[in-house]
């Protein structure tokens, strides 16, 4: 993989995590000041992280990677967190696309390798 590459899938996941802070900080604060302003603070942090895997990724390998992150981030938090249940449904469409990312991800560097 590109050094490029790993920096970028780097800010995206990076970029998953946020979102998904922003999500859990407003539902484990109870203070509406405390609960806004988090919820500000990570997205800003979450659009600097996306624009940043933008730079080294095409969009749709930000986006997607990005989205798997938050998901994947946002139903553990829940899990552990908040003791939601999760579902064998769920498990099966995180799989789905993790496995959807890295075929995404393996195909864009052999066509990159191709077109060299």
């Amino acid at each position: 993989m590109v050094e490029g590459n790993k920096k970028g899938y780097g800010w995206a996941v990076s970029a998953g995590i946020n979102a998904a802070l922003a999500a859990i900080s407003a539902k484990l604060f109870s203070s509406q000041l405390l609960k806004y302003g988090s919820v500000i603070f990570f997205n800003v942090i979450m659009w600097g992280c996306y624009v940043n895997s933008l730079k080294a990724l095409s969009s749709l390998q930000a986006t997607v990677t990005n989205f798997a992150t938050n998901f994947l981030s946002s139903g553990l938090a829940g899990f552990f967190l908040f003791e939601e249940a999760l579902s064998f449904q769920w498990f099966a469409g995180a799989l789905l696309i993790v496995m959807g990312v890295l075929v995404l991800s393996k195909s864009s560097i052999e066509e990159k390798a191709h077109s060299d």
